[in-house]
């Protein structure tokens, strides 16, 4: 809920900024809607910039801790094969439509309820099901 508040602290903001630059020939829904959507990718992007360096930062002092053990199940192989299939998957899924787009990345992997995205989205939970069957769907077709 406070990630909410914060996102939509930034959008009144950007709104308010950039309504001098506003083009009175498009929708202002229109406007604010992908100022909205920007705004949550962004805070998304740095979400993930900060998981990746807390968990960086673990490895880095696991890697001086004799006392902390992480266990290797997977050979080599086999953890850059998962790698390598995760990249191809996003890169999959950044070639979707930016609506099937945003829903993947707000479903799956950060792992919001339909109804959240639906309210950062703007649309109806039934649209983002919609959404979320079409985005399997062409990913399927270019796996």
């Amino acid at each position: 809920m406070q990630d909410a508040e914060e996102i939509l602290q930034d959008v009144y903001m950007k709104v308010y900024d950039h309504l001098d630059d506003f083009r009175y020939d498009v929708n202002i829904k229109t406007w604010i809607y992908r100022i909205t959507i920007n705004q949550s990718l962004d805070f998304i992007k740095a979400q993930q910039r900060k998981k990746r360096s807390i968990f960086a930062n673990l490895i880095r002092l696991s890697a001086h801790d004799e006392t902390i053990q992480i266990s290797d199940f997977n050979h080599v192989g086999i953890d850059i094969e998962n790698k390598e299939a995760i990249e191809q998957l996003m890169r999959k899924i950044y070639r979707l439509p930016e609506n099937q787009k945003t829903v993947i990345i707000l479903l799956k992997i950060e792992d919001l309820s339909q109804k959240e995205v639906a309210e950062i989205m703007q649309i109806s939970e039934g649209a983002i099901e919609s959404l979320l069957q079409r985005a399997k769907t062409n990913l399927k077709k270019m796996l």
